[in-house]
């Protein structure tokens, strides 16, 4: 990353959103084509020739003129499908979106220089915020490396969500706000706010024209964190934002109507850089056992979240770290990102500061106080309850696979993420005997504003493959034979789909333009194998590949009955968090995808996969 910054001099964050290529419409015979090899897997001959049928008559009516309209559409934008995606995905979800939209994770930083400790939440935290504003000055000067692929460069729109950027809940759509400017853009907020015991606090992190220091950000946690602790705790506005989206609309208006500061109190809350909440938790945490920590960031103290907010900086009781963030405006590459580079930095200054100690007479942070009543703190009271009635129901475990990692498969010349996909969707079958229908994130950032497409890992060639394993009768050999055909056929999907010819988006495209366009909802979308393979949002299996770095993340399963499934690869192991719902009677599935030594199905599943690639 500090190679990366230096050569920065010569690229700007920024610079190459308008040279990116559109977002292209594929073909809707090609789109069509893999949508029948996609629902395959689920199908027997009958329900697959049923759906032969409605696809093919899809395709010569309806479907054409959609298309064409979709086509027409296109002309017009330079990404045909950011302003639908946003709404349908996220901006129009009436469930309540910090636990079920958001996604959260822990930070790294205790597999070195800050293992769990009582008593160095505030100096630590003091520290890891510095790094967080050097971060956002880098954004500012636009001087945080351009991503590429191939030497190609990548979107990086998403970045500018990063900072000052909030969800406004709606009656029936939310927006999104965005108050960041680069320094060649203009002004852009320079606050922070800090949500303790129920409290909501502001101070300004620039003082006298540059960033203030760990010394003085510690002085401004310190006074927050006595007061907090030593006076009552407050209304805990914060938690009306776990709430249900149209319920937290209507309390947001009359909350407003109550006194007009507290809309003024809203937006200085909305526009800081972030929200930097102090938990009085300590949830355990090892390198070899990420669970109870991931669980917290996802499902803690709803009183000092702003589930709204793109940004939450989550500080534990003992000195352990985490992030809760709103999905709308960004994916999760861009929080990668930026907890790659405070890792490396909390590393390199071995957990220290070791600048000058002086503290500069700043002001001291300026407590928000809202108008409430009986009616407001009602609403909070049941936004509460409701959230943590949820959170309840939510297990999360989060393991390392050790026994190898990137450096065997690559070895083996095989892909270390279609490795772990394969191994999932053998584990998947061996738990029920069946495929799972299964969405993997393939990113589209090569386009303008180009977020991701529907990734299905659940091919024909990997139910043949699970099916070959399962049969004692089939030897090495075709095993084997199987196994590469199904790595082949993923890597060239993955491939296809990041350059714009994946199908699931251009099928959403076309529902949409039939809905627009008021007409009765086509077939080929009220077909039982669209939802059975996965369609409309009905995947068992939610997986996403976070990256190469010692980052972890983890979000919601996409179905009740179904799992998240998120990972990351090192050289040496793959971590992985499997999410699920209690009430779903996943539980004790979900406890058997651990690591090796508890000899469970996930693990033994990809050193199948290795055996295999001996």
């Amino acid at each position: 990353m500090e190679n990366q910054l230096a050569k920065s001099t010569e690229e700007r964050t920024f610079q190459y959103q308008d040279s990116l290529p559109s977002l292209p419409v594929p073909s809707l015979e090609e789109s069509l084509k893999k949508y029948l090899e996609a629902v395959k897997p689920f199908a027997n001959k009958e329900e697959y020739k049923k759906t032969k049928e409605i696809v093919q008559k899809f395709q010569d009516g309806i479907g054409r003129k959609l298309h064409q309209k979709l086509l027409e559409r296109a002309k017009g934008k330079r990404n045909w499908l950011e302003e639908w995606w946003l709404n349908c995905a996220y901006l129009d979800v009436r469930l309540p979106s910090q636990l079920n939209v958001n996604f959260a994770g822990p930070a790294p930083y205790i597999e070195h220089y800050w293992p769990p400790k009582e008593g160095t939440q505030l100096e630590r935290g003091s520290i890891n915020l510095w790094h967080n504003l050097n971060y956002w000055q880098l954004l500012r000067k636009e001087k945080v490396p351009v991503d590429k692929s191939e030497n190609s460069p990548l979107d990086m729109n998403q970045f500018r969500m990063l900072f000052s950027t909030c969800r406004i809940p709606g009656i029936t759509r939310d927006s999104v706000i965005s108050y960041f400017r680069t320094e060649s853009e203009g002004h852009s907020p320079t606050h922070i706010a800090v949500l303790c015991r129920g409290r909501v606090f502001v101070f300004d992190i620039i003082h006298e024209g540059c960033l203030i220091t760990p010394p003085e950000i510690y002085r401004q946690l310190t006074y927050i964190h006595r007061k907090c602790h030593s006076e009552p705790d407050g209304p805990g506005i914060a938690a009306l934002t776990s709430e249900e989206r149209t319920q937290w609309a209507k309390a947001r208006e009359y909350l407003i109507s109550l006194d007009p500061e507290n809309l003024t109190m809203l937006e200085k809350i909305q526009s800081s850089l972030l929200v930097y909440s102090i938990e009085d938790s300590s949830p355990h945490v090892t390198p070899e056992d990420y669970s109870q920590v991931t669980t917290m960031t996802l499902t803690g103290d709803p009183t000092v979240r702003w589930g709204d907010k793109s940004y939450n900086l989550i500080s534990f009781s003992n000195g352990v770290f985490g992030c809760s963030c709103d999905h709308a405006p960004f994916d999760g590459m861009v929080m990668v990102n930026i907890s790659h580079y405070i890792n490396e930095k909390v590393f390199e200054n071995e957990g220290r500061w070791k600048g000058s100690e002086k503290v500069r007479d700043i002001s001291l942070p300026e407590e928000l106080v809202f108008t409430v009543d009986d009616k407001i703190l009602n609403d909070i009271n049941q936004a509460k309850a409701q959230f943590l009635k949820q959170a309840s129901d939510l297990q999360i475990v989060v393991y390392p696979f050790t026994s190898f990692g990137k450096n065997l498969t690559k070895k083996k010349l095989l892909h270390p993420d279609t490795f772990i996909q394969l191994a999932l969707q053998l584990a998947y079958y061996r738990l029920y005997g069946r495929p799972g229908s299964c969405y993997e994130t393939a990113t589209t950032r090569c386009f303008y504003h180009g977020r991701t497409e529907t990734m299905r890992s659940c091919t024909i060639e990997a139910l043949r493959w699970c099916q070959s394993m399962q049969d004692p009768s089939t030897g090495l050999l075709e095993r084997q034979q199987k196994m590469l055909q199904a790595f082949a056929k993923h890597n060239k999907m993955m491939k296809d789909f990041s350059a714009g010819k994946g199908f699931d988006r251009h099928l959403l495209g076309l529902l949409l333009i039939a809905k627009e366009e008021g007409l009765p909802v086509p077939e080929l979308f009220t077909d039982p194998l669209f939802s059975k393979s996965g369609g409309g949002g009905n995947f068992v299996l939610s997986t996403s590949l976070i990256g190469y770095f010692k980052v972890q993340g983890v979000a919601v399963p996409m179905v009740h009955n179904g799992y998240g499934f998120f990972y990351h690869i090192r050289d040496d192991r793959f971590v992985v968090a499997c999410s699920s719902w209690e009430a779903s009677a996943l539980k004790n599935d979900c406890e058997r995808f651990r690591d090796s030594r508890a000899g469970h199905v996930s693990s033994t599943s990809l050193k199948c996969v290795a055996d295999l690639c001996a």
